[in-house]
C-alpha cells in the first residue's frame, strides 16, 4: 500500500499568534503544526506547505524580496529558504545549532540571513542563503535573545532583542572577511533614571591605611575567579532595568523600544544613546498611554504605531520627546502583534485568540476580519455523516467549529465549558459532546451558520472520555474512568434517553462500537485498565452485545437503570501485554501495545454461547507488526472495516489495509514536539482523513489517494458509502426534521408546558423527570458536582416509590415502635425509685444488644484511635526530648548551672562546656610541638643584655615596667589570672598566615583553661552551698521542735535549690506538676487495688488492743518523764479542794494544799526557766543561720568578681581571635584578588596576542590590496595618455571634440556606501553595500544612449565612432572597477583602524591591570607588615584627645615609658650643650680676624697644588717606575693592607653567621612548605593515572583528526626557524666585523689622546 497510494494535505486550519509574516504585498504566512500556512489578504483563498523537516520552529519572512525561511525541529535542525509563490527550495542552512533555532530574520539589502540558536552553544550566525555559506558566526551570544531584527537601511547592523537586554550587532567587512562586534545597550532603570554600570574600581595604596585593612571586590570576598566571577559581578553590581519587549527600526537607523513597565524608549545605533519620549510616571504623561506595555511597534509615514492597553492601537507622532497620539483604533478583542505590508499600504494585526484583521488607511479607517479560527487547543474532530463532507471540532474551552470542505469556518458555538470528546450521528445532522463535568451534549448542526444546544443529561462526576456511535446510528455510548458505560437512544424522536448502563471491570481507556446487520445486533468493545489500577494502559477487553430493537421495557432494565443479562451479553477477554488502544472489527481487534511498541491483531472466538460472562478467555495476537516511533498511539478504522489508521505522539497518520497490515502510507500531520496527534477519523466514504494536533493548536484536513492495483479497495469504500447512505436515509429523513423541531436549549420544554412521555423514564408504575432545568443557561453546562447524574435520580426516584408503596407499614411500626418506647421510660423511672436489691441494672432494659454492642465498639474504635494517635505524638516528642538531651546536654561536659545568693538576687552562672574533640585535641598538640622546636631553635641565638651601672632601686622599677608591658603588651588579663599558654606568639611577630592560625589554636585553648578554672571554684562554691542548705535544714529542724514545744506560730525561712541551681530536676516529673487525672492501664489498676486490700488486712490484724490504749491515755505511750515534757506536766489538786470549801478544811487538809500551792509554784517557775532556755536557743540557730548564710553571700560576691575578671579576659582573647580571623580573611581575598588580577591580565595579554596576529595580517592585506588599486589606477590613468594615439588617423580638432565626449558621462544614480541612509524608507529597495556591482550595469545601460547614432559629431566616420565608442566603455568599465576598489580599499582601511584602536585599548587595559596588580603587592605588603595588635591601657597613659565619647586611635602613635623618658633626657642634655656652645662662639669669633689672612694663604698654597697635581696627572710612568718610587713606603702599604684585609674578613665572618641564620630559617620555611607540596603531590599522583589516561585519549583524539595538520606545521615551523638561524648567523658575522673596527679606532682615539714619555722628549 505504501507505493500504490497517497496521502494529500487538502486544507489545515488553526492559528496560534506564534509568528507571523508578510511573504508579498496582500499575502501572510504562518505557521501551524508542522506546515506553513499562506493566506491572501484580498481574496482569503489560502495554501499550504508541509515542511520537509520535522516540524516548524522559528520562521520568518522577507515580502520585498518573497523570500521566506524556517527552521526545523529536531536535534541539528537546519534553515530552510524558499520563495513565495513558486514553493522552490533556494538553499538548506545546516549550521552548528544542536537543538533548536530561537529566531531568524532576512534583511532588505540582500541575500544575508541571521539566526540564533538555543541553548547550548547560544550562537549568532549571519548566512548567505544564496550560496549557504555562513558569513560571520559568534558564539555564546544569544543567551536571552528572543528576536532578531536586521535595519532595513544597513544590512551590516543587527538588533538582538533579549528578555532583558538590548544589543546592537554590527558587522565590520573587509573584503571577503565579516566579524560581529556587539554594542549591548545601558537601558535606564525601572524608574526611568539613567544609571551607569556600577564597576567596582581598581585599588590603589593610600597614605592613610584603612583600619579594617584594604577594601576588596565581592568577586575577591566570595572567592570567585574567570567569567564567573564576571557574570556575578555584573548582576550584583547593576541595579534592576526596564524589560524590553518590542523594538522597532526607523528611516534614520535609529530605535524605538517599547518596555514592560510602560516606557517608550528611542536608542540612536550610532552612539548607543538612549532617550524617553514617554514616561508613564512622569505627571504629563498622556492617559491613554499609561497602562500600554507598547509589546507592538511598527513605523509607517505617518508616524508610529503602538499597541495600547488591551484592544487599542494608537498611532503616535514623535517630535523629539513630545508625543501626540493622531489617531486610534479599538478592536472586540486583544491585539498582540502588529506590522506593515512591504509597501506600507496595509496593516496587519493578530490576536492570541486566532483573530487577524486588516487595515488600508488609503482606503478607509475600517478594520476588516481577515481570519477567525478561535484559539486553543483542539480536543477532537470528526466529519458529518453527509456528503457535505462538513467537519466539526472542538476545543479546549468549550468552543464547537463547523469546517466547510475548503476549510472555511462556517459557524460556531462557545459551550463555555470544558469538552473531552466528540461523536457525530450518522442518522441525524447533531453531535454529542462530552464535558469534564460528566455531561453529554447535544448540539443541531443542520443550520450550519448558527449551530444550537438542544439537550443535556448528567450522566456522571467524571469526565466523559468517551463517546461512539455505532454504525447503524442506534445507539451512543458513554465511557469513563467511573467503569460505567451508558447506554442512549441516538434517535432525537426518543428525546435521546438514557436506556441504562452496565459496569466493566475498572476504568474505560478506549471505546469502540460494530454493527453487525445480519444478526441484527451491536457490539461494544471496551479496554479497561483493571480493578485497582490507575495505569493508562490495560489487558482487560470487554465485549458487549446488544440486540437492535426497543430496549425500553423492564424485563431489559432493572429498577435502577442497570441492563439486564436477558439483552446484554458480556464477553470478558485477557492479553498478555497491556494495551493503550483497540478498536472492534468484524470478528478480531485491532490493538497497539505501547511497551512492545506493534500493532497486534486479535481473533475473537466465534463461539462464546458456552462461555460464561465471568469467564476470562486469553486472547494471543494472530499478527504483530511495528507501530510508530513515538507513542501512545490510537487507532481507527475506516467505515467499510478495511482500512486501519493509526496516529501517534510522534505526529504521524499512517494508514494500513488489515488484511496485509505490514504495507502503509504514511504523512507528517503534526510536530511530534507538540505532542503529535489526539484525534483522528474517517468520512463516511473512508477517503477523507481529519486529526487534530495535541498542542500545536491546528487541524489537518487529508484525503487519501490510492493507485494501481488497489484502487478496488476505493470503490469498495464508495459502494460502501452508497449502501450504508441508502438504508441511513429513510431514517434520516425521519429523524432530522424532529431535531429540526426542537427548540434550544434553557428556551422552553420540548412539547410546550406539558411533560412528555420521552422526557420521563419509566420505573415500574413510576415515571421521574429527568431534564429538569437550571434557572441558567451557564449552569447547565458547568454541571457542578453537587448536581444530581441519571443514576441519582434513578435510585432516589426508586427509593420515592418503595417509601409510597409501604408508607402504611411504615406508619404502623413507627406508631408501634413509639408506644414501646414510652412504656420502657416509664419503666426505667420506676427502676429508679426502687431499693437496691431490687434494683435493676440499666443494660437490662436495653432491647437492641446488638445494636449496643456495634456503638461500644464504635465507641472503644474511636478511643483506640485517639490513643494511638496520643501515643504516636508522645512518641514524636520523646524522639525530640531525647534528641535534644543528647544534643544539649548530654554532650557537654560541663552542664550549665547557676549559684543564687541567700539575701539578694545575685546570682553566678558557670560556662557550660563541650569536651574537645581528638581533632582539636590533636591540633592543639601539633601546635605546642611546633612552638616548642621554635623556642628551643630561638634560645640558641637569643642573648640577653642588662645593665650592670642601674641601682637597684632601677632594677625594680624595670621589673615594675616589665610586668606592666607584658599585661599591656599581651592585650589580655589571662596572664595575670595564671592561665596563659606559654607557646604564645608574640603580637608583633604574628607575620605569616600559618602564625596566625596557631595563635588562634592556643587562645582558644587559653580561653578553655579560663573557664575550666573558673568551673573548678563554681563547683566549690556550689558544693558549700549545698552544705549550708543541709546545715539550714538541720537547724530549722531544731526550731520547729522549739516552737512545737512553745506553742507558738513562728514562719520559719526555708531556702532551698531552685531549678537554675539544679538543672537535672528538669527531667523529671513530679505528680504536684501534673493538670490532669494520670491514666493507669489495666495492669496498673489490678496493682493498686492489690495494695489497698494489704493495707486493709494488715489494720484488721492489728485488731483493738486495751492495753495499748491505756497505755496510751495515761502515759502517752511512754514509760518516763523527760525534760523536753516538762512544759506539759500539770500537778492534781487534792481531791477535797474540788469536794470542800475553804472554811470545812481541816488542819490537815490546809496543809496539804499549801504543799500542792508550792508545788504548782515550783513548777511554774521551771516551767518559765524551759521556756526561756528554749527561746534562747531558737534565737541562736537563727543567728547562727543568718551568719552562715551572710558569709556564703561574701564568698559568691567574691566569686562574681572573679567571674567578671574572667568574663575581660576571654572577651579579651575573642577580641583577639576576631581580629585574627579577619586577617586571615583579608589576607585570603587580596590572594583571591590577585589570582583573579593575573588571569584577566592572562587573558587580556593573549588576546591582545591575537589582536596582533590579526593586524599584522590585515596590514598585509592592505598592502597587497593597495598595490592592486595602484596599478589598477595607473591603467586607468594609462586611457587618457592613449586616447589621441588610438585616434591618430583622425584630424586633431575631430580627436579634440571625441576627447569631450571621451570625459562626459551620463547622469545616474551615484553608488553609495555600506553607511550611507535612504531618505525613503517606504517605497524603494534600499541600496547597500552588496548592490555596489550592479553600478556597472547601471552606467553601460546609460551610455547606450550616449552611444545611440544620433549622437555622432559632423565629419566623424561611423566606423570611427564605433571605435569610440568601444574605447570609451572599456574607460567607464575601467572608472567603474576603480570606484569599486576605492570603497574596498576605504573598507579595509577602516577595519585595520578599528583592530589598531582595539590593540590600543587591549594595551591599555593590560597596563592598568599591571598597575592594579603592583598597587595590590603593595597593599598586600602593607597590611601584613601593619600588624593590629591589641593593647591594654590604664587611665593617664592615654595622650589622645577624649572629647569624643569613643575615641579615635586611627593617628595614634604607640610608644614604651622608655622611649619617652630617654627623648627627655635627651632633651636636657642638648639644652645645656646649646648654652656652652654659645658661650665657645662667643669666645671663638675673636680669632676670626686673625685667621683671615691665613685664609689667603692657603687659598694660594690651594691653587699652587693644583697647578702640581695637574702636571703628576699629566705624567705617565711605567709599572716599574711606580714600584721604584713607592718601595721607601712599602711595609706600611703592607700593613694597611693586612689591616684592611682582616676588617673585611672579620666583616664577611659576621656577614655570613647572619647569612647561614637566615639560611637556616629559610630552609625550615622551605622544608614546611615542602611537607605542603608533598601532601599535594600525593594528592595529585592520586589523581595522575586518571588525568594520564584522559590526555592519552585527547592526544590520541589530536595525533588521530590532526596528523597531517601538525605534519605541515612542524615542517614550516622548521623551516623557519632554519631562516631564523641562517639570518642570525649573518647578523652576528657582520656584527663581529663592526666591533673590530671599533675596537682598533678606540685604540687610536687613545694613543692620539695620551702621547708616551719618549714621544715627549722625542718632540
Amino acid at each position: 500500500m505504501d507505493e500504490s497510494g497517497s496521502l494529500e494535505v487538502r486544507w489545515i486550519q488553526g492559528f496560534t499568534n506564534k509568528s507571523i509574516e508578510f511573504v508579498d504585498n496582500k499575502t501572510v504566512c504562518y505557521p501551524s503544526g508542522s506546515h506553513i500556512c499562506f493566506l491572501n489578504l484580498e481574496t482569503k483563498m489560502q495554501s499550504v506547505l508541509q515542511s520537509p523537516g520535522r516540524g516548524i520552529g522559528a520562521l520568518t519572512a522577507n515580502g520585498n524580496s518573497r523570500i521566506f525561511a524556517f527552521s526545523e525541529q529536531k536535534l541539528s535542525p537546519s534553515i530552510f529558504v524558499y520563495i513565495f509563490p513558486d514553493f522552490q527550495l533556494k538553499n538548506e542552512l545546516k549550521g552548528t545549532a544542536q537543538l533548536d533555532y530561537t529566531s531568524l530574520t532576512l534583511s532588505d539589502g540582500g541575500p544575508y540571513l541571521g539566526c540564533c540558536s538555543s541553548v547550548p552553544d547560544h550562537t549568532i550566525t549571519v548566512w548567505n542563503w544564496e550560496n549557504a555559506e555562513p558569513i560571520c558566526t559568534q558564539p555564546q551570544a544569544g543567551h536571552d535573545v528572543i528576536s532578531l531584527v536586521f535595519n532595513p537601511l544597513n544590512w551590516l547592523q543587527l538588533c538582538a532583542l533579549g528578555a532583558t537586554s538590548l544589543t546592537i550587532w554590527n558587522i565590520e567587512k573587509s573584503a571577503s572577511l565579516h566579524v560581529l562586534k556587539s554594542s549591548v545597550i545601558e537601558l535606564p532603570a525601572t524608574d526611568g533614571s539613567f544609571v551607569e554600570r556600577l564597576v567596582p574600581t581598581s585599588h590603589t595604596v593610600s597614605d592613610k591605611p584603612a583600619y579594617f585593612g584594604p577594601g576588596m571586590p565581592p568577586s575577591a570576598i566570595a572567592g570567585l575567579k574567570g567569567d564567573k566571577a564576571e557574570i556575578i559581578m555584573s548582576k550584583l553590581c547593576t541595579k534592576a532595568r526596564l524589560t524590553p519587549t518590542a523594538i522597532c527600526w526607523t528611516a534614520t537607523s535609529e530605535l524605538y523600544v517599547g518596555c514592560v513597565e510602560g516606557f517608550l524608549l528611542r536608542v540612536d545605533a550610532e552612539t548607543l544613546s538612549v532617550s524617553i519620549p514617554f514616561n508613564p510616571t512622569t505627571a504629563d504623561a498622556i492617559p491613554e498611554l499609561r497602562q500600554s506595555n507598547f509589546q507592538g511597534l511598527t513605523l509607517n509615514k505617518n508616524g508610529l504605531i503602538v499597541l495600547g492597553k488591551e484592544s487599542e492601537v494608537h498611532c503616535l507622532q514623535i517630535k523629539g520627546n513630545q508625543i501626540n497620539i493622531t489617531q486610534t483604533w479599538r478592536f472586540k478583542g486583544p491585539v498582540t502583534t502588529v506590522m506593515y505590508s512591504p509597501d506600507y499600504e496595509t496593516l496587519l494585526l493578530s490576536s492570541n485568540t486566532g483573530q487577524i484583521y486588516m487595515l488600508n488607511l488609503t482606503r478607509s479607517d475600517e478594520t476588516v476580519k481577515v481570519l477567525d479560527v478561535l484559539s486553543g487547543n483542539f480536543v477532537a474532530a470528526a466529519l458529518l455523516h453527509t456528503d457535505k463532507k462538513i467537519c466539526v471540532s472542538v476545543r479546549d474551552p468549550g468552543e464547537l467549529q463547523l469546517w466547510s470542505p475548503d476549510g472555511i469556518c462556517l459557524g460556531s458555538l462557545s459551550l463555555q465549558t470544558e469538552v473531552t470528546s466528540l461523536a457525530c450521528c450518522p442518522i441525524a445532522q447533531y453531535t454529542a459532546v462530552g464535558t469534564a463535568s460528566g455531561n453529554v451534549l447535544f448540539i443541531d448542526l443542520n443550520r450550519e451558520q448558527q449551530p444550537r444546544l438542544v439537550h443535556q443529561v448528567h450522566l456522571c462526576h467524571t469526565p466523559v472520555d468517551h463517546l461512539v456511535f455505532d454504525q447503524g446510528g442506534h445507539f451512543l455510548f458513554t465511557g469513563a474512568s467511573d467503569s460505567t458505560i451508558y447506554v442512549l437512544d441516538a434517535k432525537p424522536s426518543k428525546r435521546f434517553s438514557v436506556i441504562g448502563y452496565t459496569i466493566v471491570p475498572g476504568p474505560i481507556l478506549s471505546l469502540s462500537t460494530q454493527c453487525i446487520s445480519d444478526r441484527e445486533q451491536v457490539q461494544v468493545l471496551a479496554l479497561c485498565s483493571g480493578e485497582g489500577g490507575k495505569s493508562h494502559d490495560g489487558s482487560l477487553l470487554t465485549v458487549l452485545s446488544l440486540p437492535v430493537r426497543d430496549l425500553a421495557g423492564p424485563d431489559c432494565v432493572d429498577r435502577h437503570g442497570c441492563l439486564s443479562t436477558h439483552v446484554l451479553q458480556v464477553s470478558r477477554y485477557e492479553v498478555s501485554h497491556s494495551l493503550k488502544s483497540c478498536v472492534l472489527g468484524v470478528s478480531e481487534v485491532f490493538a497497539y501495545c505501547h511497551k512492545e511498541k506493534t500493532l497486534q491483531r486479535f481473533k475473537l472466538p466465534q463461539d462464546t454461547d458456552s462461555v460464561s460472562s465471568q469467564q476470562v478467555v486469553q486472547l494471543k495476537p494472530e499478527q504483530e507488526v511495528r507501530g510508530h516511533p513515538l507513542g501512545p498511539v490510537s487507532l481507527v478504522l475506516s467505515p467499510h472495516q478495511l482500512w486501519l489508521a493509526s496516529v501517534g505522539r510522534d505526529g504521524l497518520l499512517r494508514i494500513r489495509e488489515t488484511a496485509s497490515m505490514e504495507r502503509y502510507i504514511e504523512l507528517q500531520c503534526h510536530s511530534c514536539h507538540d505532542g503529535g496527534v489526539r484525534s483522528v477519523s474517517f468520512s463516511a466514504d473512508s477517503q477523507t482523513l481529519l486529526t487534530a494536533g495535541f498542542k500545536d493548536g491546528s487541524l489537518v484536513c487529508t484525503n487519501l489517494r490510492i493507485k494501481g492495483g488497489d484502487a478496488g479497495t476505493v470503490n469498495e469504500a464508495t459502494q460502501y458509502s452508497q449502501s450504508m447512505g441508502h438504508s441511513l436515509k429513510i431514517i434520516f429523513n425521519t429523524e432530522n426534521p424532529i431535531l429540526t423541531d426542537w427548540p434550544e436549549w434553557g428556551q422552553g420544554s420540548p412539547c410546550g408546558t406539558e411533560k412528555s412521555e420521552e422526557s420521563q423514564v419509566s420505573v415500574g408504575f413510576k415515571t421521574v423527570d429527568v431534564t429538569e432545568q437550571d434557572d441558567s443557561y451557564n449552569s447547565l453546562l458547568s454541571a457542578p458536582p453537587s448536581h444530581p447524574t441519571w443514576l441519582e435520580n434513578r435510585r432516589e426516584a426508586v427509593i420515592d416509590e418503595d417509601n409510597e408503596q409501604y408508607s402504611e407499614t411504615k406508619k404502623n411500626l413507627r406508631k408501634t415502635i413509639k408506644e414501646l418506647r414510652d412504656t420502657i421510660q416509664e419503666m426505667m423511672r420506676e427502676n429508679e425509685n426502687l431499693p437496691d436489691i431490687e434494683h435493676l441494672e440499666q443494660q437490662e432494659f436495653n432491647l437492641d444488644v446488638e445494636e449496643q454492642r456495634r456503638l461500644e465498639a464504635m465507641v472503644e474504635e474511636e478511643v483506640t484511635r485517639v490513643r494511638n494517635e496520643i501515643k504516636w505524638e508522645i512518641l514524636e516528642k520523646s524522639y525530640l526530648h531525647d534528641v535534644l538531651k543528647r544534643e544539649c546536654w548530654d554532650s557537654m561536659k560541663v552542664k550549665g548551672k547557676a549559684i543564687k545568693a541567700f539575701h539578694s538576687e545575685h546570682e553566678v552562672k558557670n560556662y557550660p562546656l563541650k569536651a574537645r574533640t581528638e581533632k582539636e585535641m590533636e591540633d592543639l598538640r601539633r601546635v605546642q610541638n611546633m612552638r616548642k622546636f621554635e623556642k628551643a631553635a630561638c634560645t640558641h641565638s637569643s642573648l640577653r643584655k642588662s645593665s650592670n651601672t642601674t641601682s637597684a632601686k632601677e632594677e625594680e622599677r624595670g621589673e615594675e615596667g616589665h610586668e606592666a608591658e607584658s599585661a599591656a603588651v599581651t592585650g589580655s588579663l589571662s596572664a595575670q589570672l595564671g592561665y596563659s599558654n606559654p607557646y604564645l606568639h608574640d603580637q608583633f611577630s604574628l607575620q605569616t598566615t600559618e602564625q596566625r592560625i596557631n595563635q588562634i589554636i592556643l587562645l582558644q585553648d587559653v580561653i578553655y583553661r579560663i573557664k575550666t578554672a573558673f568551673n573548678a571554684d563554681f563547683e566549690a562554691v556550689h558544693r558549700q552551698k549545698v552544705q549550708e542548705l543541709n546545715r539550714v535544714k538541720e537547724r530549722n529542724r531544731h526550731i520547729r521542735g522549739i516552737v512545737l514545744e512553745l506553742d507558738i506560730t513562728e514562719k520559719l525561712w526555708e531556702p532551698s535549690l531552685t531549678i537554675s541551681e539544679q538543672p537535672e530536676r528538669l527531667f523529671t516529673v513530679d505528680d504536684s506538676e501534673m493538670t490532669a487525672e494520670k491514666y493507669l492501664t489495666p495492669e496498673q489498676k489490678k496493682e493498686e487495688e492489690r495494695k489497698k486490700l494489704e493495707e486493709q488486712r494488715r489494720l484488721a490484724a492489728r485488731g483493738d488492743n486495751p492495753r495499748d490504749r491505756a497505755l496510751d491515755d495515761m502515759m502517752d505511750r511512754v514509760l518516763e518523764v523527760k525534760k523536753e515534757d516538762i512544759l506539759k506536766m500539770e500537778i492534781p489538786p487534792p481531791e477535797f479542794v474540788l469536794t470542800k470549801p475553804g472554811i470545812h478544811w481541816s488542819e490537815e487538809e490546809k496543809k496539804v494544799y499549801k504543799e500542792y500551792e508550792k508545788k504548782t509554784k515550783d513548777l511554774s517557775e521551771e516551767k518559765e526557766k524551759y521556756k526561756k532556755s528554749l527561746e534562747t536557743e531558737m534565737r541562736k540557730l537563727q543567728a547562727s543561720t543568718k551568719d552562715a548564710t551572710e558569709r556564703f553571700d561574701e564568698t559568691l560576691t567574691k566569686l562574681f568578681e572573679k567571674k567578671v575578671k574572667c568574663e575581660m579576659a576571654i572577651y579579651q582573647e575573642e577580641l583577639k581571635i576576631t581580629y585574627l580571623v579577619h586577617s586571615v580573611l583579608v589576607e585570603e581575598e587580596i590572594r583571591n584578588r590577585e589570582l583573579e588580577l593575573k588571569l584577566r591580565l592572562e587573558k587580556t595579554v593573549a588576546h591582545k596576542g591575537e589582536i596582533e596576529e590579526d593586524v599584522k595580517r590585515h596590514e598585509e592585506e592592505v598592502e597587497l590590496f593597495h598595490e592592486t588599486y595602484d596599478s589598477t589606477v595607473a591603467e586607468d590613468k594609462v586611457f587618457d595618455k592613449e586616447f589621441r594615439k588610438e585616434f591618430f588617423d583622425v584630424p586633431s580638432h575631430v580627436v579634440d571634440q571625441l576627447y569631450k565626449l571621451f570625459k562626459r558621462r551620463p547622469r545616474v544614480q551615484k553608488m553609495r556606501t555600506q553607511t550611507d541612509n535612504n531618505s525613503n524608507l517606504f517605497k524603494e529597495q534600499h541600496l547597500c553595500g552588496s548592490q555596489a556591482p550592479d553600478g556597472l550595469g547601471k552606467m553601460l545601460k546609460a551610455m547606450e544612449e550616449l552611444d545611440a547614432p544620433e549622437n555622432i559629431p559632423e565629419g566623424v566616420n561611423p566606423s570611427i565612432w564605433e571605435r569610440f565608442c568601444q574605447v570609451r566603455r572599456i574607460k567607464v568599465e575601467s572608472e567603474q572597477k576603480v570606484k569599486v576598489k576605492a570603497l574596498t580599499l576605504a573598507e579595509m582601511q577602516a577595519f585595520l583602524q578599528k583592530r589598531r584602536d582595539e590593540d590600543k585599548a587591549a594595551q591599555q587595559e593590560i597596563k592598568n591591570l599591571s598597575d592594579e596588580l603592583e598597587s595590590l603587592h603593595k597593599e598586600k605588603n602593607r597590611f601584613l607588615m601593619d600588624i593590629m595588635v591589641q593593647v591594654l591601657l590604664k587611665q593617664g597613659q592615654v595622650e589622645v584627645s577624649t572629647t569624643d565619647l569613643t575615641a579615635d586611635y586611627t593617628d595614634s602613635v604607640l610608644l614604651h615609658r622608655s622611649v619617652v623618658e630617654d627623648h627627655n633626657r635627651t632633651i636636657r642634655t642638648l639644652g645645656e650643650q646649646k648654652i656652652a656652645s654659645m658661650v665657645e662662639c662667643k669666645d671663638f669669633r675673636k680669632g676670626i680676624i686673625q685667621l683671615q689672612w691665613e685664609h689667603k694663604m692657603m687659598e694660594m698654597q690651594i691653587e699652587d697644588l693644583n697647578n702640581k697635581a695637574r702636571d703628576i696627572q699629566m705624567l705617565r710612568l711605567s709599572e716599574e717606575q711606580q714600584d721604584y718610587l713607592n718601595k721607601t713606603g712599602r711595609d706600611s702599604c703592607v700593613s694597611k693592607q693586612v689591616s684592611s684585609l682582616e676588617k673585611t674578613i672579620a666583616f664577611q665572618e659576621k656577614t655570613h653567621q647572619q647569612s647561614v641564620q637566615h639560611r637556616i630559617k629559610k630552609i625550615k620555611q622551605l622544608k614546611r612548605q615542602a611537607a605542603k607540596k608533598a601532601e599535594k603531590n600525593v594528592n595529585v599522583e592520586q589523581q595522575l593515572p586518571n588525568l594520564l589516561v584522559t590526555v592519552a585519549e585527547r592526544r590520541h583524539i589530536c595525533e588521530a583528526t590532526a596528523s597531517e595538520e601538525n605534519q605541515a606545521a612542524k615542517t614550516e615551523e622548521r623551516y623557519q626557524e632554519i631562516v631564523q638561524r641562517k639570518n642570525l648567523e649573518d647578523l652576528v658575522r657582520a656584527q663581529a666585523e663592526e666591533l673590530a673596527l671599533l675596537w682598533a679606532e678606540v685604540e687610536r682615539l687613545r694613543m692620539k689622546n695620551f702621547p708616551s714619555l719618549d714621544q715627549l722628549k722625542h718632540n
